[in-house]
């Protein structure tokens, strides 16, 4: 169980702590969506409003532990902004249906197909999903519906931002940028932490998340839903490691069955090869040959001249 004694921070990627800073704090949240998110010169967002003014159930079921929070923007833009603890295949799917779900929803309002608003899915992945070698350094990924052969021809609506957060701490960035910033926090940050980088501090909305996050600020029902929170992570991560173990388990049997009837059939094809040999040293005709061991003509030649060669 997490010690409430020790350190002065709380993790922001928790449930609790993640919609308590992005989930009540517009400014906050409008900064670390400008900052993320690929929007171009003139598109940044000037004021959102929450679609959920529900912050905190009794305790989250946990699928995979995603924590979400959404909002509008002033340009009637939908951003769903989720918190994914570790990777799962399906996941990429879960957040395009959601974007989707949120894009066609807007019909309901009566507006017409070319007034419909671009929704941005921004998932933060507390995992690495991409582990081939030429994204080793790749942490930020960014999709979107575009010609294969043009990518500059768009059809515009959804996008999706996935950002591999421990390839980013990975690389120990220290540069200012208001992006890498907002990473570090989310990446630095967590109970353990006694004294923040002052860089952190030098941006006002990142200062203000980070007293959000400082464990006087959390009453005692509070610190015991954090608690839980981590515990019910730990249980679903044990029990996903122990289907992934069964899986790879099953994969290594299989595997090893495979081998094993691979060298059988080799025992077997070197008796037949030598039984067609030595028949064949004795002056057997290919028919008689064939009609012992019961294998065609064909073979027989191929047996041979691998004998031959």
């Amino acid at each position: 169980m997490f010690d409430v004694t020790y350190g002065k921070y709380l993790d922001p990627k928790n449930d609790l702590t993640f919609r308590k800073i992005f989930g009540q704090h517009p400014e906050i949240m409008k900064s670390f969506l400008n900052s993320l998110l690929p929007l171009e010169q003139g598109q940044y967002i000037r004021e959102l409003t929450y679609e959920d003014p529900a912050m905190f159930p009794e305790l989250p079921e946990l699928k995979h532990s995603i924590v979400d929070v959404r909002c509008t923007d002033n340009y009637n833009r939908q951003f769903i902004v989720e918190m994914q603890m570790y990777w799962t295949s399906s996941f990429k799917s879960r957040m395009l249906f959601n974007a989707g779900k949120a894009y066609v929803k807007q019909i309901d309002r009566g507006h017409q197909y070319s007034e419909l608003c671009p929704v941005y899915g921004l998932s933060l992945v507390n995992d690495i999903f991409l582990t081939d070698e030429k994204y080793k350094t790749n942490f930020y990924h960014h999709y979107r519906l575009a010609h294969h052969e043009i990518p500059s021809e768009e059809i515009k609506g959804i996008e999706l931002i996935f950002i591999e957060l421990p390839k980013f701490a990975a690389q120990n960035f220290t540069q200012k940028k208001i992006r890498n910033l907002w990473l570090r926090f989310l990446t630095e940050i967590d109970e353990n932490t006694k004294e923040v980088s002052p860089d952190l501090i030098s941006e006002s909305e990142i200062k203000t998340a980070l007293e959000c996050l400082q464990v006087s600020a959390f009453d005692k029902k509070e610190l015991a839903y954090y608690e839980k929170y981590w515990d019910k992570i730990r249980v679903e991560r044990a029990a996903i490691q122990d289907a992934v173990d069964k899986i790879v388990l099953k994969l290594a049997e299989a595997e090893q069955r495979e081998e094993n009837e691979r060298v059988e059939r080799e025992k077997i094809f070197l008796k037949l090869e030598k039984a067609v040999q030595a028949m064949n040293a004795r002056g057997f005709s290919f028919d008689e040959i064939a009609n012992d061991l019961d294998i065609s003509i064909e073979e027989i030649k191929q047996l041979i001249s691998r004998y031959i060669d």
